[in-house]
């Protein structure tokens, strides 16, 4: 395939990604702006935003599950069809929390049926991000799998502009209404997002890689189990690198919405429009980073951007607690750009650590443990850690914090290099 090919999978994925993360982080954003208010109003304000940041939690307890049975379908069928469901059903759980009654309307129901549809997001999505990284790297010419593996990375930052962005202009435009049917309008625009992603991504072809090796020696029966049995140990040591990732992003694109808002007393839309920037700013850092990875190596760039997320644990609240808008702003670039040396390089790092035929499974399970640990609970813990002080001191958010990077720079240096020992089938082995 030449690079107009290649570019045009990585595109794919890129934009099926971000439709699918726009609906996953549109969520946790309106888990701290609205879903205690309109969802758990009979509380005191701290316990309903920790029951409606247990609600996004929720969805990331099944993304592992997910992982592993879209995985087991997608290593045994192909990658190119397990996405276009995974992009279908995400945009329409999504679509269908627009739709939802509050607690006001139907009482304790409203909650359980917000629960029920964040976990199926979460399901759909676990599968997702494995295959689309896939796609991307097994499509990728030698020396520039990073590179054009980070294009579907891309789709975080992207997703999150969108959400934020299309947030931004719902508060804006309902005004007063907000909380009556602005909130509303981001979550039914999922399905507009959702059939531009689903035509771009039917455009692409299934991965060489996977037809290859199918071809070869055939589809393996329970791809989960051959990874478990074979490579329990890498599974669990990239679920260590992500669990720290996640940690720190989730607490910065979701928690630190809430902290700012009830905690400093910053407006909404000082907060939202700094994630948008910052947002901004990590799409740049992840191609850098990743085509720095594809130069020098995955270890020395992702081990650097685990001690950048311990390191700028403090400095991340100590810049907020200015209330300085412009420091605001400067905290979210540094904390996101930064943390890109970890994400930058991520699709080709997990595609090196499993073989072809069992990728997919494998991939999706190391990552979605690392989400699940990290992410899911970071903002819950984070609110929790907030509480323990009299005064709500930041002080036991950033130790959480550097634990977490500590994790996964310990991670990082078990597994070691992996540009060029991947496995057998990996992009960059000799079989590859």
């Amino acid at each position: 395939m030449g690079n107009s090919g290649v570019r045009r999978v990585a595109l794919a994925s890129s934009a099926g990604n971000a439709v699918e993360l726009y609906d996953f982080l549109l969520y946790g954003t309106a888990s701290a702006l609205v879903f205690d208010k309109l969802f758990f109003p009979s509380f005191d304000p701290w316990v309903g935003t920790l029951l409606s940041f247990a609600t996004f939690g929720a969805g990331f307890l099944a993304r592992p599950l997910g992982g592993v049975v879209i995985g087991h379908f997608g290593d045994r069928l192909g990658r190119r069809s397990m996405l276009v469901l995974t992009l279908t059903a995400t945009g329409v759980a999504t679509a269908l929390i627009g739709l939802l009654p509050t607690y006001e309307s139907i009482g304790v129901a409203a909650p359980v049926l917000l629960v029920l549809l964040r976990v199926v997001q979460g399901f759909f999505l676990g599968g997702e991000q494995g295959g689309a990284t896939l796609m991307a790297v097994e499509h990728a010419p030698p020396g520039r799998t990073a590179w054009y593996g980070s294009w579907t990375f891309l789709g975080s930052p992207l997703g999150l502009l969108l959400a934020n962005g299309v947030l931004a202009a719902s508060t804006a435009v309902s005004g007063d209404g907000f909380l009556t049917w602005g909130w509303r309008v981001p979550f039914l625009f999922s399905l507009v997002l959702v059939g531009v992603g689903l035509y771009v991504r039917l455009s692409v072809e299934e991965s060489p890689q996977f037809r290859a090796a199918k071809s070869e020696r055939g589809a393996v029966r329970m791809p989960v189990v051959e990874v478990l049995r074979d490579s329990w140990g890498r599974v669990l040591l990239g679920a260590g690198v992500n669990l720290g990732f996640n940690m720190f992003i989730f607490v910065i694109a979701t928690f630190v919405v809430s902290y700012g808002t009830k905690q400093l007393g910053l407006p909404r839309s000082t907060l939202l429009n700094a994630g948008l920037i910052g947002a901004a700013a990590q799409a740049v850092a992840i191609l850098v980073f990743a085509r720095l990875s594809d130069r020098v190596g995955r270890l020395p760039v992702m081990l650097g951007g685990a001690v950048f997320l311990g390191v700028f644990a403090f400095p991340l609240f100590w810049l907020l607690e200015t209330r300085s808008p412009t420091l605001v702003v400067v905290a979210l670039v540094i904390g996101f750009s930064g943390s890109a040396a970890v994400f930058g390089p991520m699709p080709a790092y997990y595609a090196e650590l499993f073989g072809t035929r069992v990728r997919y499974s494998g991939v999706s399970l190391s990552y979605q443990l690392g989400a699940v640990l990290g992410g899911g609970l970071s903002p819950l813990i984070a609110v929790w850690l907030l509480e323990l002080t009299p005064t709500r001191s930041s002080w036991p958010v950033s130790v959480y914090l550097v634990l977490g990077a500590v994790v996964s720079a310990l991670s990082l240096l078990a597994i070691g290099e992996t540009l060029r020992r991947a496995p057998e089938g990996a992009p960059n082995a000799s079989a590859g």
